[in-house]
Formats: structure tokens, C-alpha cells, sequence
């Protein structure tokens, strides 16, 4: 697997002064493998998402599409760990399709659904296509200290927050990573 990043031109990265513009937001989240699926799966809310990634840089930072039911966004992520910043602006499907040929290889499929918990939601995500088999959730808090108070419910195992192979830019580019 190893640490492979597209090779991006800087003409084709967004320059850090254009993210200013756009509502800049830290996000604090915690991801583990899911051992179960909790019973009842359906009656939760959930949506089909299509992701693919414009840019990967070196540091990590990443340009990504994203398709969440009839919704369209681009997003600008950075940042390591459970704490990263994000900025997130809404395309119209036209935008959307004229970009989305240029992620061919670096693509993500899976249903996300979105299970009540403590003060929270879980996103738990199935993924499909390549990844099929590959189930995982995630948690956002509000701050350090709710982070790590959360306690995982028991369908939840192995926390990969710091795995960079279980980032979904990683799993666009190399699929699901081999255990030792």
C-alpha cells in the first residue's frame, strides 16, 4: 500500500488563500471498523454517496467530490488525526458532472446511515464496488473532551482514526489495507 500521492500540478491545487473564503470548519472524529452490522439496520436514515478526489497533496490535504443522494459538493480537506479543518461548498449537478471525470481511479461507493447515539450521530458506512465488504464508522464531537469520553458501542471495533490506510482518500486510490 505505502504512502503513494497522486502527483497534482500546483496550478490544478487550490490556492490556500481561495479556502479563506469559504467557510473554514474543524472537525473532530474518530473512525473504527464495525464488527456487526446493528440489528435493524434499515430503519435508519441513509444515503447512497459517491465520492471520487481531485487532488491528493502531500501533506494530505485533499480536494473531493461528493455526490450524497440528489446533493453536490466540493470539499477541501486538511489536517492529521481525529481533529482536521474542512470547507464545504454546495455544486449544482451540472458542476458536479463536468468535474467528476477527472476522479477515474480514485473513487469511493457506500450507503451511509446515520444511527442515534449519546449526543451524536454515528455515520456508519457500507461500502460497495471495490471496497465491498468494508464496513466502517465514524463519530464527530464537538470537542476534545467529548472525543475522548465516547465510549463505541459493541457493534464497533478496531478504532482507525490514526490508520491512514482507512482514510477514503487512501481506500479511493488502494483499496481495502492488508492486516499483518
Amino acid at each position: 500500500m505505502g504512502d503513494q500521492k497522486i502527483n497534482v500540478p500546483p496550478s490544478e491545487v487550490p490556492a490556500p488563500e481561495t479556502h479563506d473564503k469559504l467557510p473554514r470548519l474543524q472537525e473532530i472524529e474518530r473512525k473504527f471498523l464495525v464488527s456487526t452490522l446493528p440489528e435493524n439496520l434499515e430503519q435508519y436514515p441513509h444515503k447512497e454517496i459517491i465520492q471520487g478526489y481531485l487532488a491528493i497533496t502531500e501533506d494530505g490535504t485533499e480536494v473531493r467530490l461528493r455526490q450524497k443522494g440528489k446533493k453536490y459538493f466540493q470539499t477541501v480537506k486538511s489536517g492529521k488525526g481525529k481533529t482536521r479543518f474542512e470547507s464545504e461548498i454546495e455544486l449544482t449537478e451540472e458542476q458536479f458532472n463536468a468535474l467528476w471525470e477527472a476522479t477515474q481511479g480514485k473513487r469511493v461507493e457506500k450507503t451511509r446511515y446515520e444511527i442515534p447515539h449519546e449526543n451524536g450521530v454515528i455515520e456508519l458506512d457500507v461500502y460497495r464496488g471495490d471496497l465491498k465488504g468494508l464496513l466502517s464508522a465514524e463519530m464527530e464531537f464537538s470537542n476534545e473532551d467529548a472525543s475522548n469520553n465516547f465510549v463505541a458501542p459493541e457493534w464497533m471495533s478496531e478504532e482507525v482514526t490514526d490508520d491512514k490506510g482507512y482514510k477514503n482518500q487512501n481506500l479511493a486510490l488502494h483499496g481495502i489495507p492488508k492486516k499483518d
